[in-house]
């Protein structure tokens, strides 16, 4: 695509949905952004009951997340992809709620970009080990927020979003600069 004098394919406004997956709490982050300027639109948890079974979590996360999707209408959804983790059954949980929220991301015919912990850090704070309270000092800031967004989970959830539009804007403008 071929860009005319004074226009960027980096100024197109687009919502994305960041997702910060686990079954017991799943952090979410919606980001606006149009140009250089992005604004949070909402951040929170979908949090489950560790008593009911985990096909009724799943489902339930299902659900909340279906819901979160009708009711901003993202155009994008990023998701922390799950890290190996010494603990077999926190990982299968993580792996479990993230598989639940492409698949919700899919039905509403959402297309879904996956990162690395280290990638947010890196995307957000600059630095791959980057600490929690690093990455939400600068998601606030980087969101003109007054505080730092908490829980961490939503927090996090924000900070996938910011990863992926920065990614999406570098990745416009070099296949801008291939055409």
């Amino acid at each position: 695509m071929k860009l005319s004098p004074g226009t960027s394919n980096l100024t197109k406004h687009m919502f994305v949905l960041g997702i910060d997956p686990g079954l017991s709490r799943t952090g979410y982050g919606v980001v606006e952004s149009s140009g250089a300027a992005m604004r949070a639109v909402a951040a929170g948890v979908i949090s489950t009951a560790p008593a009911e079974p985990v096909a009724a979590r799943l489902r339930e996360l299902h659900d909340d997340l279906a819901a979160v999707i009708a009711q901003y209408r993202p155009d994008e959804v990023a998701i922390e992809e799950i890290f190996v983790n010494r603990n077999l059954q926190t990982a299968t949980s993580v792996g479990r709620a993230s598989g639940v929220a492409m698949l919700a991301a899919a039905s509403a015919g959402l297309e879904v970009f996956e990162y690395t912990p280290s990638a947010v850090k890196m995307g957000v704070a600059g630095y791959g080990d980057a600490t929690k309270e690093q990455v939400q000092a600068m998601v606030a800031r980087r969101l003109s927020l007054a505080v730092a967004p908490a829980p961490a989970d939503a927090a996090d959830a924000l900070a996938v979003a910011l990863c992926h539009l920065q990614s999406t804007g570098l990745r416009r403008a070099v296949e801008g600069s291939r055409t």
